[in-house]
């Protein structure tokens, strides 16, 4: 009897490691909570719970709204953060960076956090949250700008014992001197044991950081373990760059988050692009561990395997957002990969143990770059078998047809361009770039569903044209302005499409006195960062440039490195306002990582104003991920027309749309309380023309 009864308890035992194993990086979640970043440390953005479903979802209704008042005024703060509940408690942050718990059932605030005003904050974005729990000991992680902090999940009060006074300054101890220099850090990392592996943002263009990966002690903020993403001598990749680079060179930083193979202890790292993004005379060489996938042992931080989506990157393809977790099947076996979505709109799908493609991978040349000092690099790799997401290619037949003024206008800057293919590199005489900066894929990134392989993306489909300039010694305000703010504002101060909408400074004179000017530059605004590596005497040189008061107008030597400056982010839109090309301007996309193949693929969002007689629906930019469930929905806010939307997962059908009190730029979540599911977005606007909004909303059945 004692044998049968510890023979069935294994039985029992087994299924249940079985129904584990199929359901991957979900199996340490208990489906109530949203635990992790995107769901799970695998981030498949995927969730047990299945009380709404196909057959009641159109019966959602909005249950709470929280708003903590704080959206900018003139539409420049956003929230993108993916909240976690846990418990039947929902943690968040608002649109200036404080730090929220609410009951998750009601929406009532429990408590807030905003840290000491003699912290230096740098302005920016915050994507979510970290949680650690161990013998009841409970800590939340979050960051804003350069600062790491550690709060009590039932107070909201600093763990003193963590770091300086429960905070950690993210510029020390990454081996060389960038006190002053910006770092942010947008996204969380991932919790592994009684580490906090993070990353950070860092400048693009002038003094840059390294993009170095650490680990830090949970308890104490100790750094316990870094990997240098720009090879100090000795280390494995550094023959890819100059010698000095190391001293010098900075980006490839892991700017969108982790994934991690807690089973296998393997942490996943997507790195971004070297800095100065358009031009790389000065970091000759393929440039590792840029714009990687890096496999790290997440206990000591040393490299697995890597594998390198662009070579000596020229176009500002960081990977946008952490790989996807899953097993799938091929040929009758069982194959543990990571799924890693790309700006381009290519996936590139690995085995998740040694980092080789589970189908052929090819480099193809690419053209050469005619710019001074600049040495392209020849090939570049393109994934065979599994197809892309979003548009690759265009020809003059994709340009916009939708009036007559559009049409001769698209046509116009079609001739005017330079375009063969996505690896054009940049040029002075301004080369069409798409899929563009936003994707492809975005920092959203997919989800994907353990039980069935199946991954859902979505994506972006519209040209820009940057344009590289000669680097000339001008104003010293001007010269100022080229280094720090021409990237974003334009070589003409005329704003550009970056974050949605960088404001024109022509004027800016007009509606700002130069104190205010001042402020804004020291101490960000919206998604703006501070520039605190800026002294007094450079910005009252910017800021008499900008009020258009400059009294030395004399040229002098400018500080910018490089032989070339970027003219600005321009994403080419038309006189309407819409893109150069015919729709869909935004996807949402099934592939069956089992089969490589297509198995639906729509446009995600409208703008109403084009349901003219023949004329598709368009979609629309959009910024945010999407979130699958058990119950065979697909939830996904993200597009520009303040919708939120669930989807027939088999099938693509809509089931179900909701408006918003604006664009919910963010990746929902869903979690359950009391037996009763939810599902909530962040509506943070401010991207597209949309307002700028402070709220979190969420819906449930009746």
């Amino acid at each position: 009897m004692q044998k049968s009864i510890k023979s069935g308890f294994l039985f029992f035992v087994g299924l249940l490691l079985v129904f584990s194993c199929q359901l991957g990086p979900t199996e340490n979640y208990a489906k109530e909570n949203w635990a992790s970043y995107l769901g799970d440390k695998g981030t498949t953005h995927y969730s047990l719970l299945d009380q709404i479903n196909k057959e009641n979802v159109r019966q959602l209704q909005k249950v709470w709204e929280f708003d903590n008042g704080e959206a900018s005024a003139k539409n420049r703060s956003m929230i993108q953060c993916n909240p976690l509940i846990i418990d039947g408690i929902l943690y968040g942050t608002t649109a200036s960076l404080k730090v929220f718990a609410l009951d998750a059932a009601t929406g009532q605030k429990k408590w807030m956090f905003e840290p000491d005003k003699d912290t230096v904050i740098t302005k920016g974005l915050n994507r979510g949250l970290a949680y650690w729990e161990k013998d009841d000991v409970k800590k939340i992680f979050y960051a804003s700008g350069e600062h790491l902090f550690a709060l009590d999940p039932n107070t909201g009060k600093l763990l003193t014992s963590f770091g300086n006074a429960g905070v950690v300054d993210l510029t020390k101890g990454l081996g060389r001197e960038v006190d002053g220099f910006r770092y942010h850090m947008n996204t969380p990392g991932v919790i592994f044991k009684d580490l906090y592996i993070v990353g950070g943002k860092v400048s693009e263009t002038i003094k840059p950081i390294p993009g170095h990966i650490r680990a830090y002690d949970v308890h104490t903020g100790e750094i316990k373990w870094i990997f240098h993403t720009i090879p100090h001598p000795v280390e494995y990749g550094y023959d890819t760059w100059p010698k000095d680079a190391y001293l010098k060179s900075g980006g490839a930083n892991v700017w969108t988050g982790f994934s991690l193979d807690e089973e296998r202890e393997i942490v996943f790292a997507p790195t971004g692009s070297p800095s100065f993004d358009f031009y790389g005379g000065d970091r000759i060489g393929a440039n590792l561990f840029g714009n990687s996938i890096i496999a790290l042992d997440a206990n000591t931080g040393k490299r697995i395997w890597h594998y390198q989506t662009v070579h000596h990157d020229l176009w500002d393809r960081d990977l946008p957002s952490p790989p996807v977790l899953v097993t799938i099947e091929r040929e009758g076996q069982k194959i543990y990969i990571l799924a890693q979505t790309t700006k381009m709109g290519l996936l590139f799908v690995l085995d998740r143990e040694t980092g080789q493609p589970i189908y052929p991978i090819e480099e193809i040349e690419v053209p050469t770059s005619n710019l001074e000092g600049e040495e392209t690099w020849p090939t570049q790799p393109i994934p065979t078998v599994y197809p892309p997401f979003s548009r690759q290619r265009l020809t003059i037949e994709d340009l916009a047809i939708r009036t007559d003024d559009s049409s001769t206008e698209a046509n116009k800057v079609w001739n005017e361009s330079i375009y063969s293919g996505m690896y054009d590199p940049p040029s002075v005489e301004g080369s069409l770039n798409f899929p563009g900066y936003y994707g492809g894929g975005e920092w959203g990134g997919p989800g994907v569903d353990p039980t069935t392989g199946i991954l859902y993306v979505n994506s972006n489909n519209f040209p820009w044209k940057p344009k590289l300039e000669p680097s000339v010694a001008e104003s010293p305000g001007r010269n100022i302005y080229n280094m720090y703010c021409q990237a974003c504002h334009g070589s003409e101060l005329e704003g550009s499409q970056m974050f949605g909408g960088v404001p024109a400074l022509k004027n800016v004179k007009d509606s700002l006195s130069i104190s205010e000017m001042q402020k804004i530059i020291t101490e960000g605004k919206g998604v703006m960062p501070a520039f605190r590596e800026l002294q007094k005497q450079e910005i009252d040189k910017l800021t008499a440039f900008l009020a258009r008061q400059e009294k030395d107008t004399m040229s002098e030597k400018s500080e910018w490195p490089y032989p070339y400056t970027f003219g600005g982010h321009g994403r080419v839109n038309m006189e309407d306002g819409l893109p150069m090309i015919k729709p869909p301007w935004g996807q949402l996309t099934a592939i069956d990582l089992n089969e490589a193949k297509i198995k639906w693929q729509i446009p995600l969002g409208n703008y109403d104003s084009l349901n003219i007689p023949g004329h598709p629906i368009t979609g629309t930019p959009n910024y945010g991920g999407p979130i699958v469930t058990k119950g065979g929905l697909l939830f996904i806010a993200a597009t520009a027309d303040n919708k939120i939307r669930a989807f027939d997962k088999e099938t693509g059908e809509k089931l179900w749309e909701a408006d918003l009190p604006t664009s919910g730029v963010a990746t929902p979540a869903t979690y359950s309380v009391n037996g009763k599911q939810y599902v909530v977005i962040a509506c943070g606007g401010g991207r597209e023309g949309a307002k700028s909004g402070d709220s979190y909303v969420a819906f449930a059945l009746p």
